[in-house]
């Protein structure tokens, strides 16, 4: 804002494919994940926009899809103090008769009192501790992994708990302006595979991995449990010392270091290799033959 030292963070979020499986917590999670998505980098959140894509609301389930959403956003906004400011609708999205998937998408604005404080989701150096905050049950229902490699799209989006998501958003906040966490993410689509991929590659440096034994290793990794950050700090005695007092969960998932990100009892991938598929396949599908 102007000098500085004040700065305004955005974000627009949404998951449709949760929205059409349950308008109401589709709504909720829309509003959550842009909350996390702001206190991720340090800032507090103010307030939201709201921009509803729908289809044709003269028919019923369509009306209820919008009705759900809406509801749901209300929930989620009252809880996190996150209020609507303005928005507009969007409605009759269809091609042949067929409705595009419910998209109350979500922009939200944070604001951070110091700009210099903000904080980004890179790793940033070798042999930082590597945590989890908040609870992981492994929900694969509407997941991207149940989509992308089971082949299937069915379920229950995974359930928003509100008073979590404020709890522990407050908490990473909290840790960002006392200077204890070196990188944060939060976790979304993909689940905690996906977000911690995205600090390796951001950071370039890789990681040496565990995940606990009560949970299948697939549900772990790639469940799609809300109210979780991934943290990276140098003394990760303080972090859980904080973390018990305030009775947010929290998992050691492993530590920074090397060129790869190597998971327990399963390939090591280079950090280089998923990099060019990362980033090289654009370049490539334009460059490619006509």
């Amino acid at each position: 804002v102007q000098d500085g030292p004040k700065a305004l963070a955005l974000t627009s979020d949404v998951t449709p494919r949760y929205c059409e499986a349950d308008p109401f917590e589709g709504g909720k999670q829309a509003v959550a994940e842009a909350w996390r998505t702001l206190t991720a980098v340090g800032a507090r959140p103010l307030a939201v926009t709201d921009n509803l894509n729908f289809g044709n609301p003269e028919r019923p389930e369509i009306m209820g899809q919008l009705v759900g959403c809406i509801r749901g956003i209300g929930e989620a906004c009252r809880a996190l103090d996150f209020p609507v400011v303005s928005g507009n609708v969007s409605l009759y999205n269809e091609t042949n008769g067929r409705a595009i998937l419910p998209t109350p998408t979500i922009g939200g604005v944070g604001l951070l009192d110091e700009v210099t404080r903000s904080m980004t989701l890179a790793f940033k150096a070798e042999d930082e501790a590597i945590l989890l905050i908040g609870e992981t049950r492994g929900w694969l229902w509407q997941s991207l992994y149940l989509r992308e490699v089971c082949g299937r799209e069915e379920g229950a989006p995974p359930p928003v708990d509100l008073a979590a998501e404020r709890r522990h958003g407050d908490f990473v906040r909290g840790l960002i302006g006392d200077g204890l966490v070196t990188a944060v993410h939060d976790v979304s689509d993909g689940g905690l595979l996906v977000a911690l991929a995205e600090m390796a590659l951001a950071g370039r440096v890789g990681a040496v991995l565990e995940a606990p034994s009560q949970i299948p290793a697939n549900a772990f990794w790639f469940g799609e449990d809300q109210a979780r950050y991934v943290v990276t700090a140098v003394d990760a005695s303080a972090v859980l010392r904080r973390a018990q007092a305030a009775g947010v969960p929290l998992t050691r998932l492993g530590a920074t270091g090397g060129t790869v990100l190597a998971v327990a009892n399963e390939r090591p991938l280079p950090v280089a290799d998923l990099a060019a598929r990362f980033e090289g396949w654009f370049p490539a599908y334009m460059t490619g033959p006509a």
